[in-house]
């Protein structure tokens, strides 16, 4: 294996830096809270369904947090993991809708149509109606159902909004990725819109105000408004820490010897997301919801390292599947755990959560076929095995084939051109294409230039289809055995042959000009129905009529008022 070493660097140097000091099997890196000696007694029993409130951060790097060794400051995220369990053994999506479906439908993404990619701004595509939401079931168990953060899982109809997939409010953006001050988005040149929207309308009032603290604000409000005495689900999903890379300067300021620029504004807003989710655990405590709720966090996906983030000392980065695309930050924090205070290494996995959560919600699943998660509750509050043994980190059909790949070796029964990677016990199998498969340490020492970050550039998967790791005595994937052990690359094969034939077909349609926002009034949002829908399905230049005239100068005024508030809150970016 050809290992290219970076330059004026060596693994001895980045030890002495303490790159590779942390030691994976240590639970914690934070001191020990000292307990509570109420703590001590019995956890309370389920006397009625818990408040949950999941919260979930987006392009999240696996070491951006405190208990990971991170020189980010994360106290609160570190204490609430310290009081509850983390979990060590945790997967999620590389990119942003397959995490958000999965969590949202309990399936994998070959289950939903949502294998390729993510659903763009002008896709005429949504997560399938047909599909019963998490906050769906909920709602049949009795509880208030409120989302605040990025929604990501389409809006060409009115349909596939939030509120109309089991949520009872939102505040939110609908798109991917959007500006924290003006909620601007933009797909493409002279292709923005705003996107902000309070249930089904345009929020255009709330411009201004950074995404984090007002999404963390909408939480208390709703937690004000609400009985504690009545089950509640607030689904929180923070924009944070996604580009553009956005906070407010005091945060800045904190990390001003940050010889980095991206990392430094990263790791602001960072710590400011981790504010803010002491702040919603203040409200939980303050209205009288806390003893008997539950709390969820997770990350959505690897961190982006060329915009701040690390997922050191893990390979690979955002978009792809290794370990650092797909491991994730996760911990639950409950009153109610009977074994508090502790690291798991149970195996669990983003789907998880659909059936983990409505059976805490006393919900019934009876009539829910094909999910692909476990109810992993008894793992995490109890410390028993987990029921999950192996995961399938997707079948991508559509991404670009390697070049190298071939059905001769995959053993005649796999392509192995085809971007697909599973996990199944201490085994985990790469095939295809799995992405930009380098480690990158913290960029924290100064500003290299990109190509320096790379602690280690591998050159022997440019003509490679197949990999295989033991994850468990592996999990910086630094060892390929898939030519010592033949037998277990073609046992992980079969499993993925079994997957693709369960497999629906892909959902990326064309993009669609009828989703312009200059057509929808200057805002993201749908523009499709029930009447007009088929009139765009081919991709057909939008009507020019008095409509749009209007919506125009509409569009123009907004603009205005929207690049005139951009100059005023310059001062806090």
């Amino acid at each position: 294996m050809a290992v290219y070493a970076l330059t004026g660097f060596s693994l001895v140097s980045l030890l002495s830096f303490g790159y590779l000091s942390w030691d994976w099997m240590k639970p914690s890196l934070v001191a020990d809270v000292a307990m509570d000696p109420m703590e001590k007694s019995l956890p309370p029993t389920f006397t009625r369904p818990p408040h949950i409130i999941f919260i979930l951060t987006d392009d999240q790097g696996y070491h951006d947090i405190g208990y990971h060794g991170s020189d980010i400051q994360t106290p609160t995220l570190d204490r609430l993991a310290a009081e509850g369990v983390k979990l060590e053994n945790y997967y999620i999506q590389p990119i942003c809708t397959p995490s958000r479906s999965q969590l949202i439908t309990g399936r994998y993404q070959i289950h939903t149509g949502l294998q390729h990619s993510i659903i763009r701004p002008r896709q005429p595509n949504c997560l399938p109606l047909d599909q019963v939401t998490l906050p769906q079931k909920l709602q049949e168990a009795g509880y208030s159902t409120h989302m605040v953060g990025k929604w990501h899982l389409g809006f060409y109809k009115k349909e596939c909004l939030p509120t109309r997939r089991g949520f009872d409010t939102f505040l939110g953006s609908l798109t991917g990725n959007v500006d924290y001050y003006t909620y601007d988005n933009c797909d493409g040149p002279g292709v923005c819109g705003y996107d902000l929207h309070e249930g089904e309308d345009v929020a255009w009032d709330q411009s201004g105000k950074y995404s984090t603290f007002l999404y963390a604000q909408r939480v208390s409000k709703i937690l004000a408004s609400h009985s504690p005495k009545e089950p509640i689900f607030i689904y929180v999903a923070f924009q944070a820490v996604h580009t553009p890379l956005q906070s407010p300067k005091e945060y800045i300021y904190r990390y001003r010897s940050m010889g980095n620029v991206a990392r430094r504004k990263y790791a602001a807003m960072v710590t400011c997301m981790d504010e803010a989710v002491k702040n919603i655990t203040w409200a939980l405590k303050k209205y009288g919801y806390y003893d008997n709720s539950v709390i969820v966090f997770s990350t959505d996906n690897g961190g982006q390292t060329f915009s701040g983030g690390s997922n050191w000392p893990l390979r690979g980065r955002k978009g792809t599947y290794w370990e650092g695309g797909v491991r994730g930050i996760g911990f639950v924090h409950s009153p109610l755990i009977k074994r508090k205070r502790r690291t798991s290494w149970a195996l669990v996995h983003i789907t998880d959560w659909y059936p983990t959560l409505v059976s805490l919600a006393r919900g019934n699943l009876s009539n829910v076929q094909g999910l692909d998660g476990y109810n992993v509750w008894p793992a995490i509050s109890e410390g028993k095995e987990s029921p999950r043994t192996e995961i399938l980190h997707n079948i991508d059909p559509l991404y670009n084939h390697a070049k190298y790949g071939s059905l001769e070796d995959g053993f005649g029964i796999w392509n192995t051109a085809v971007q697909a990677s599973i996990r199944v016990g201490e085994w985990k199998l790469l095939t295809g294409d799995p992405g930009y498969s380098d480690w990158i340490p913290p960029q924290t020492l100064t500003n290299f230039p990109g190509s320096w970050w790379n602690l280690e550039r591998l050159t022997d998967g440019l003509r490679k289809s197949v990999w295989l790791f033991n994850i468990t005595a592996d999990p910086y994937e630094r060892y390929d055995l898939s030519e010592q052990r033949p037998d277990v690359v073609r046992t992980l094969l079969m499993r993925l042959v079994h997957y693709n034939r369960t497999a629906i077909p892909v959902r990326y349609p064309a993009e669609n000009p009828r989703a312009h926002p200059d057509f929808n009034g200057g805002a993201w949002g749908p523009w499709a129905s029930e009447d007009d829908g088929e009139e765009w399905e081919g991709g057909r230049e939008p009507l020019k009529g008095r409509n749009k005239k209007k919506k125009c100068k509409i569009c123009k005024l907004r603009s205005f008022f929207r690049k005139l508030n951009t100059r005023l809150m310059s001062n806090r970016i």
